[in-house]
């Protein structure tokens, strides 16, 4: 006898849409979640997304017309063709929140933290960091979109007391700061993609093997830094990470729009 395929739940997803105060929406339909992890990739026209999800047209449209009513998407007229709506994401995605059981991680137990908090030199701060992300993923919970923006913030702020037109200087700058800020130690390699290795990095030293990156804070920093140093949007992709069993974050930086030789 064959055993119980059980589907895996979508994570919950999370939006914020502070117009006419409709705050924060909390989406579990797993239609309407599949809808959304397509409009967060780019937006739709209303055809793509039925040939997509593989339900009746009748279907999508209950729940874009839900969505729609939550704040959470909206639509434009195809230029085109009149005839025809492009729907897209017209809310801020916060986060999920994974609805599977959880068991408790290592990194949050009594022994872990006072070996690597309560026993250690590091400032607290740091460490208090350490020990709520790694709750937040032990509850299934994801705030890596909130962590980047938050990166963004930072690295916007510190851009013009690290700033020189020279690109060595600056990353010289930027290598001290990170030093100094007990952030981690830091070097580059420059090149057509720029490399950023971090070690004994302050965001994911301490949290648990999860088997994917999660310096969104960091790659948020760099992504206003260099984006705001070129003049150009960049992209920012974490392909190492201590929390994927490396000895390392690295960091592949990319100007876009910068045509390759």
């Amino acid at each position: 006898m064959g055993g119980i395929l059980i589907k895996k739940q979508k994570p919950i997803q999370i939006f914020s849409n502070k117009e006419d105060q409709i705050g924060v929406n909390v989406v579990k339909s797993p239609v309407k979640l599949t809808i959304l992890e397509m409009l967060r990739d780019g937006d739709m026209e209303f055809d793509e997304i039925v040939s997509n999800t593989g339900k009746s047209k009748s279907t999508i449209s209950v729940h874009l017309k839900s969505l729609r009513e939550d704040g959470i998407i909206s639509y434009r007229m195809d230029p085109k063709d009149n005839r025809k709506k492009i729907f897209y994401l017209k809310s801020k995605y916060l986060g999920s929140v994974n609805v599977c059981d959880n068991k408790e991680v290592d990194e949050v137990k009594s022994d872990f933290l006072i070996d690597n908090i309560v026993n250690t030199d590091e400032e607290f701060s740091l460490l208090l960091f350490h020990t709520l992300r790694s709750m937040l993923i032990q509850e299934g919970i994801n705030i890596n979109p909130i962590l980047h923006d938050t990166g963004v913030r930072i690295g916007e702020a510190l851009f013009n007391k690290i700033y020189n037109p020279d690109l060595d200087i600056f990353i010289e700058n930027l290598a001290d700061f990170w030093k100094n800020k007990g952030l981690g130690k830091l070097s580059v390699d420059l090149g057509q993609i720029i490399k950023i290795t971090t070690v004994d990095c302050f965001e994911c030293a301490l949290l648990p093997k999860v088997g994917q990156p999660v310096c969104f804070l960091d790659a948020g920093i760099f992504e206003a830094l260099f984006g705001a140093y070129f003049k150009l949007p960049v992209n920012v992709i974490e392909v190492k990470c201590y929390t994927m069993g490396d000895e390392q974050c690295t960091f592949e930086i990319e100007p876009v729009g910068v045509k390759k030789s």
